[in-house]
């Protein structure tokens, strides 16, 4: 009986990220989170896309950038890609590819089905539309040997759109940067300032509703909340950018006058320093009535060591700890009904009314849960454990 052959390792082996471009966002954040995960395991990285400002930290980390115009709907550029991807993978000797948009998936898999590699494929946070054409052009991202959702909401849409079997898919979330979003790192300066920039007298409690203002993100929910909260000193701050819907935005301001509460609800716009906002919120609030197009901002308030109020829709239940899935003295946040502000106003009620003990053993509870869910050396690991598995296939 001859021995098994030896199991493949990622030690020596060759990964080629396609992503759209190298900017300065999630994408390319984690692009280089994974090619450093990668060169720790002496593995080679490769990231291949549009140039971008994340380019030369890929090169100073020991990775290879490679300008190609990935993600891309045009036929004769996806067809071209296919062929320098054949040409890559053979003179390169590239063990796995790994597509981050749907126009790489397209390129990849051509290439892939002529040369003996595996590919991975991401869909992205917001899953594209449920009609004939949007899911047959995104049906590229369905067909890799792993292919990765960014929630566990996400992976039940792919798994029934697309006809996949489930162990195929693989749940990673994107990584939130847990050292901006550091009660340590950021000054009483930077809370100080914004507390003056918006009006706060000390002492008063801060309710934030971070993100765009827009009807889908419930903005008028919390409104119909604050007017129930309104006995306490406390203050509403919605920040976020208002210019795609001021009507919208009209419409809250009018309803926080109706209740008589306008001089308690704050239209901040947009905040350059969203660390300081959630060091200077008591609570934050996501009211969203559709699902979001991901879970950062709860995610980013539990980094800062915040309580979170979240509708129950979405990927918003996986971005905290909350009874049913965790016992009541290990929560991290509470889960209510998109649309109901009475049951809102009850949970922001009940977060506020938190003892020091209490508030600060759940603020660690928060901040050690985002650590280990969503930090960006803890996401490339596992994104290094699907690789690995993947060779050890190849035996």
């Amino acid at each position: 009986m001859s021995p098994a052959p030896p199991q493949r390792l990622l030690a020596g082996a060759t990964i080629l990220q396609l992503v759209p471009a190298l900017r300065d966002d999630s994408v390319g954040r984690t692009a280089v989170d994974i090619a450093r995960a990668l060169l720790q395991s002496g593995a080679r990285a490769m990231v291949a896309g549009k140039d971008g400002p994340l380019a030369d930290e890929v090169a100073a980390i020991g990775g290879e950038f490679l300008p190609m115009a990935t993600d891309t709907f045009n036929p004769l550029r996806i067809h071209a890609n296919t062929r320098r991807l054949v040409n890559l993978i053979g003179s390169e000797r590239i063990d796995i590819v790994h597509a981050q948009s749907v126009g790489a998936a397209r390129s990849a898999l051509a290439a892939t089905r002529q040369m003996p590699v595996f590919l991975v494929t991401s869909f992205p946070d917001l899953l594209p539309g449920s009609t004939w054409p949007s899911t047959e052009w995104h049906r590229a991202l369905a067909r890799g040997h792993r292919v990765i959702a960014p929630s566990n909401y996400s992976s039940r849409v792919i798994v029934e759109r697309y006809k996949i079997a489930p162990d195929r898919v693989s749940v990673i979330p994107r990584a939130v940067d847990t050292d901006a979003f550091d009660p340590a790192a950021v000054s009483n300066d930077r809370i100080e300032a914004l507390r003056e920039d918006w009006g706060i007298v000390s002492g008063t409690r801060v309710v934030l509703v971070p993100g765009r203002i827009a009807p889908c993100n419930g903005q008028l929910t919390m409104i119909d909340a604050a007017r129930l909260l309104a006995g306490g000193k406390i203050a509403f701050i919605f920040a976020g950018d208002d210019r795609g819907h001021w009507l919208y935005a009209r419409r809250l301001r009018r309803q926080a006058g109706v209740h008589g509460i306008d001089h308690l609800c704050r239209m901040v716009g947009p905040c350059a320093d969203m660390p300081a906002a959630l060091a200077l919120a008591d609570v934050v609030v996501v009211p969203a009535l559709q699902p979001p197009r991901s879970g950062h901002a709860a995610a980013e308030a539990q980094a800062m060591g915040r309580p979170v109020v979240a509708s129950a829709l979405g990927n918003l239940p996986e971005t905290m700890l909350c009874p049913p899935r965790m016992r009541e003295d290990l929560r991290t946040g509470w889960l209510v009904t998109p649309g109901e502000p009475d049951e809102l106003a009850l949970a922001v009620g009940d977060a506020l009314s938190l003892d020091v003990p209490a508030y600060t053993a759940l603020s660690g509870r928060a901040r050690q849960f985002a650590e280990f869910a969503f930090s960006p050396p803890n996401v490339a690991e596992v994104f290094r454990g699907l690789y690995t598995s993947l060779l050890a296939r190849d035996v």
